[in-house]
């Protein structure tokens, strides 16, 4: 497959990966506070979250095999972000929003599960946005935002 096709897509799909945990985590933050049980699309945004951070985990991992000899001549700092940060970092977070959705599902009270979606799904956000290449730092400078 196309390398360029796969990583335009896997810098595309980034955005749909943060906007799903992001709205998790929001929708099950407000859900906890106010005290409500979780709707349907809300449920729907977790289960979505999940599928979306599984498939950019498969087009990252196609990329890092077909870019490993580009990536083995890095240096530095972009070697370490590449071939450490991102991946270790990214791997994570989809590890949390994978292990805070399957707790939710078998949660029995509403509040637990919405207290696992925010607690997983937020950290997993944090993690997901320092560790994008993103055109403002040094390691995405060059890259653009798609």
């Amino acid at each position: 497959m196309n390398s360029g096709f796969l990583s335009f897509a896997h810098s595309l799909l980034r955005y749909g990966v943060l906007l799903f945990v992001l709205v998790a985590f929001l929708v099950s933050l407000r859900g906890l506070l106010l005290r409500r049980p979780i709707l349907t699309w809300e449920r729907m945004a977790a289960i979505i979250a999940v599928v979306l951070c599984h498939v950019q985990l498969v087009l990252g991992a196609i990329l890092y095999m077909q870019n490993f000899q580009a990536i083995s001549r890095m240096e530095g700092a972009q070697l370490r972000f590449w071939k450490f940060e991102h991946i270790g970092t990214m791997v994570i977070a989809i590890v949390l929003v994978t292990l805070g959705r399957s707790l939710a599902k078998r949660a029995t009270e509403e509040p637990l599960k919405q207290r696992r979606i925010a607690i997983f799904y937020g950290i997993a956000l944090i993690l997901m946005l320092w560790a994008v290449p993103w055109p403002i730092r040094d390691v995405g400078h060059g890259l653009g935002w798609l």
